[in-house]
């Protein structure tokens, strides 16, 4: 009798101690489980907004090339006369400190039309000394490039240049912030560009500083960190917001800071911070600082570029402040995504970083985090682990929300008193699976249990078959044979937290009210119920009663399940219930057909091959997004319905590929539209078999325009990107290995 308590809670434990070692696992990165990444980006993204100050800054000043700016000025790129203009009225007038440009200037200005003039003179086409002489008294006002140049010479002015990938090379790049050779072999790993877009070389020349402005953003998409330091042929380069906060403190060097203050020789170093003056940045492993988002765009004071050059902004604005000269015009494409809103303007998030530079707020992750993180997990899960199987539900909750509390407040507390990012979503995560594991360990035995009971129950054939078999009950029996069949299954898809979400009286009524309809379209259709699995059925079609179209009265029978089941999710909504979707599975071939069982319980069933892939089809037609597939077999043998082909597959079990198809409609009732939709695809089906890639991916991205919501197109484009970095090889035969049921 005590053996059995502690059987039951040796398994929760053993449960809890499993999710324990999968997170430990996942935190140092062996498993590197996807969705927990992108709930740890979501998880920063929302302490971000939470935290945020969401004041404005009055120390930076965006100078916007707007829409205004465009409609006053002209379009994109001006004249450097203008340029020159404008830095004459920021720093003549408005007495700014510093001046940052989140802009390149890569090619020369030809718009006072000097180079025509030149070559006239080249030409010699006047034949007058008059004309050169006139010509080099008017070249300085005319050379734009040097105008603009002089005009940034001796002023606190940083350009901006961007990296990139591809090795082309424009423009001259400034001094590296740290010369080639200065890390040797210490195996930092330094952000690594291929080429640049830089401006000309006269214009660097003047400039007191220049950084980068490129940055990219997470694997999602979003706009998170900066690298402030960029290797390019071995030397380093910083970027643009680093750039202006040294100018703006005269330019103290750079200083790289080590989490130790000597390294052994040969050793491995990672830089934790750099050091600007009195300044120090935090950075990752990779020298990238996570943006200090102050709010929404607007957290810094904006002023139209038009208004500066015409002297129409208040002074008071300006004085001291620090500019920077960038776009928020859409059609500049200066706009990114970021935690804080999907479109943010790029100059924006140089703006907040310097500002995070000066206030000394950036977030920063250095190495020993990991241990803090290892520590929570362990703490934790050891606790619920050990101590949720012996308490009752109410206790168990309330340790679970005491644990849970404590670990997101200590999150909470360094992320605001120490800037300290540390993972939240892996152990908020876990308190949670292994909370459920226990609460709903009961659950989910009971569940299984009465799946098995409900498999015992016998067969119900259709009335009308039972008058056919009644005229001529010689010439049925009870007992094994085998022939050619079709079997059907159909699953409630989620049926667990369907269950979960409802009371027992309810769910019993609503299992009620789905069953009767389907079970009756499969006695209209000549099919025979073998059993009801929890929320699944299984019927088959030629037997007991042979049926030459047993095929073919199987897939009219799954279009009109998946048919009617439509009409009734509006009716399960309104009386609160969830809205249930099944998928179908349809195979055709040969079956053992009798009665069969025990000597306590015997059913009338099909076994086979055939059947276990019929089982098979149903599982997999949640993975192409569709609510019925049917076999080969069973394809053949239906005229009169239009199919589209998904695949070739090898399910779990079989070592012979089968091809698997989706019903669409009865010929002659299709509208044109999706007739074109599957010669389409068709298409991209030939291409993807045949390995070409890039007709396989053209044809799938014009189906997710005709079909967005379609979920087999992204699955075909998932495969061409992987089978492009990992081509299958000459004999490969387009056949898709499920390597579960």
């Amino acid at each position: 009798m005590r053996w059995m308590p502690f059987r039951k809670h040796a398994v929760r434990i053993a449960m809890g101690l499993g999710v324990l070692l999968v997170f430990l696992l996942d935190a140092v990165h062996p498993l590197g489980i996807g969705f927990v990444r992108q709930l740890e980006s979501l998880s920063y993204d929302l302490r971000l907004n939470l935290t945020m100050p969401g004041t404005v800054d009055p120390r930076i000043v965006i100078v916007d090339i707007d829409e205004k700016s465009l409609a006053e000025e002209g379009r994109w790129p001006w004249s450097r006369v203008k340029l020159a203009k404008m830095l004459d009225n920021l720093f003549d007038r408005y007495h700014v400190a510093v001046l940052g440009f989140d802009v390149v200037y890569a090619e020369r200005d030809e718009s006072s039309g000097l180079n025509v003039l030149e070559r006239l003179a080249r030409q010699d086409l006047k034949g007058d000394e008059r004309y050169r002489q006139a010509l080099a008294r008017l070249r300085p006002e005319l050379d734009y490039d040097a105008l603009f140049a002089r005009k940034l010479k001796g002023r606190p002015v940083v350009l901006g240049y961007y990296f990139t990938n591809e090795a082309n090379v424009s423009g001259a790049l400034p001094p590296p912030v740290f010369p080639a050779g200065t890390f040797g072999a210490m195996g930092i790993p330094f952000h690594t560009m291929s080429g640049y877009g830089a401006n000309l070389p006269e214009l660097q020349k003047n400039a007191a500083n220049a950084g980068y402005f490129s940055f990219d953003p997470d694997a999602d998409g979003v706009a998170r960190r900066v690298n402030l330091v960029a290797e390019y042929q071995g030397a380093y380069y910083e970027a643009l917001s680093l750039a202006v906060v040294r100018t703006l403190l005269d330019n103290p060097p750079l200083i790289a800071g080590f989490p130790v203050e000597s390294q052994g020789e040969g050793g491995y170093s990672l830089i934790e911070w750099l050091g600007v003056g009195n300044l120090k940045i935090p950075v990752d492993d990779r020298l990238a600082a996570l943006i200090p988002y102050r709010g929404k765009q607007g957290s810094f004071t904006y002023v139209s570029a038009a208004d500066v050059l015409k002297n129409r902004v208040k002074p008071e604005l300006l004085e001291n402040a620090i500019i920077l000269v960038g776009t928020t015009a859409p059609g500049l494409m200066d706009l990114r995504a970021t935690p804080v809103s999907s479109v943010y303007p790029g100059v924006e998030v140089h703006a907040n970083l310097i500002a995070g530079m000066l206030d000394g707020n950036i977030k920063h992750r250095p190495a020993y985090v990991l241990a803090i993180e290892l520590l929570t997990l362990l703490a934790a899960g050891l606790l619920l682990a050990l101590a949720l199987p012996f308490v009752s539900p109410l206790r168990a909750t309330l340790v679970a929300l005491l644990v849970l509390a404590a670990v997101v407040g200590a999150n909470l507390a360094m992320w605001q008193h120490a800037n300290m990012v540390l993972a939240l979503a892996s152990p908020v995560l876990m308190i949670g699976l292994i909370f459920v594991l226990n609460m709903s360990y009961g659950f989910f035995v009971e569940a299984r249990a009465k799946r098995q009971i409900t498999g015992l129950f016998g067969q119900y054939v259709p009335p009308e078959l039972v008058d056919e078999m009644s005229k001529d009950p010689e010439r049925f029996t009870m007992e094994g044979e085998s022939r050619e069949m079709t079997v059907l299954f159909s699953d409630v898809r989620g049926f667990t937290s369907i269950s979960e979400g409802l009371k027992p009286k309810e769910l019993s009524q609503l299992m009620n009210e789905y069953m009767t309809p389907m079970t009756r379209i499969i006695h209209k259709h000549r099919g025979t119920i073998d059993k009801y699995i929890g929320d699944a059925i299984m019927a088959f079609w030629g037997a007991p009663l042979a049926d030459p179209d047993h095929a073919l009265h199987a897939v009219l029978a799954a279009m009109e399940m998946q048919s009617v089941l439509a009409e009734l999710r509006p009716q399960f909504v309104a009386k609160g219930w969830p809205e249930i979707r099944i998928g179908v599975g349809v195979n055709t071939g040969i079956m053992s057909v009798g009665n069969m069982g025990s000597q306590f319980r015997m059913a009338y069933t099909v076994m086979g091959d055939a059947v276990n892939l019929g089982s098979r089809l149903e599982g997999i037609t949640k993975q192409y997004g569709v609510g019925i597939i049917v076999g080969e077999n069973a394809r053949r043998k239906v005229p009169g319905v239009v199919f589209r082909e998904l695949d070739r597959v090898r399910v779990k079990g079989k070592d012979e590929p089968v091809a698997i198809f989706e019903p669409l409609g009865l010929e002659g009732q299709m509208d044109k539209a999706v007739l074109d939709e599957l010669e389409l695809f068709g298409q991209a089906l030939g291409c993807y078999r045949s390995q070409d890639w890039d007709g396989a991916e053209t044809r799938l991205q014009a189906l997710l325009k005709l079909s967005p919501d379609s979920h087999l197109y992204p699955l075909y484009q998932e495969r061409v990107a992987y089978f492009r970095a990992n081509p299958p090889g000459e004999n490969w035969d387009g056949v898709f290995v499920f390597q579960t049921k």
